[in-house]
């Protein structure tokens, strides 16, 4: 990631308790197909590695290159990996719009909600699609906060949309980069681009719960709530509404959550 862009989550437990679920079924169904074994691939913006575990599976004997703007996330991965006993997987630090690597040296580059956070995304997947071999495929996936549904809508949980679109935005992100794959992936040269969409969806007790301490609770006491506070945008007082609106919704017995992404298959 990196750029002039800051990466807004942070690295917070709430937050990463949210990257740790994500796997290749849950977070990458648009790539699937097009996984191989032998394969090279580049997984940048890998966080904690979950994803890039699957990745590894998928294309051994092949190898994943997983890369990251952090070098403390990388160290939770590198970890969780080799627990594992996940062996074809490098690991370095890495800045998206810049990769240190050739032309062509990869069969397969993934991005999984990388886009959104910095700072030049066409920049980006023009590097993505450099490193890329000929015929090779890059593939992003991206959430759409503006896509985002739920129901009920208590007092309180009403307002963190706004405000974290004030957050992301005002440190260079774009919260809305799933409709806008498609066009960045054009002006960024590809020409061979396959849409597609899916999405996550929480409704039982306990995905309610685990995903309201997730957003709530980063809404209360990541670097997301540090930076509304910083910039204006929202008093201590008003994210605890926040965040109180969030677990009241977790309690709803009819509560349900759908978090839409846009994804793109390139042919580069």
């Amino acid at each position: 990631m990196t750029g002039n862009a800051t990466y807004t989550h942070g690295h917070h437990e709430s937050v990463l308790s949210s990257h740790q679920w994500r796997t290749v079924e849950n977070s990458a169904p648009h790539l699937l197909g097009h996984l191989r074994p032998g394969q090279s691939v580049l997984d940048v913006g890998c966080g904690p590695g979950t994803i890039t575990a699957g990745l590894a599976r998928r294309v051994a004997p092949g190898t994943v290159t997983a890369v990251d703007a952090a070098e403390v996330v990388l160290a939770e991965a590198r970890k969780s990996t080799e627990a594992e006993g996940i062996g074809n997987v490098e690991f370095a630090v890495a800045d998206v719009h810049a990769l240190d690597y050739a032309d062509g040296t990869f069969d397969v580059v993934h991005a999984h909600q990388v886009l959104q956070h910095v700072a030049d995304p066409v920049q980006a997947l023009r590097e993505m699609r450099r490193v890329a071999r000929p015929g090779g495929i890059v593939a992003a996936r991206e959430a759409d906060f503006g896509g985002m549904v739920w129901h009920p809508n208590p007092p309180g949980m009403d307002s963190w949309l706004p405000v974290y679109y004030n957050v992301a935005r005002g440190n260079g992100g774009e919260p809305d980069a799933g409709r806008r794959l498609v066009a960045w992936a054009r002006e960024a040269g590809f020409t061979d681009v396959t849409a597609s969409a899916s999405t996550w969806c929480y409704s039982t007790p306990e995905e309610r719960e685990w995903w309201s301490e997730s957003w709530g609770g980063r809404m209360l006491r990541s670097s997301v709530a540090d930076a509304a506070v910083a910039g204006g945008h929202a008093t201590r007082a008003e994210l605890r509404r926040i965040y109180e609106g969030w677990k009241a919704w977790a309690a709803a017995d009819d509560g349900w959550y759908a978090v839409l992404h846009g994804e793109i298959i390139c042919r580069a």
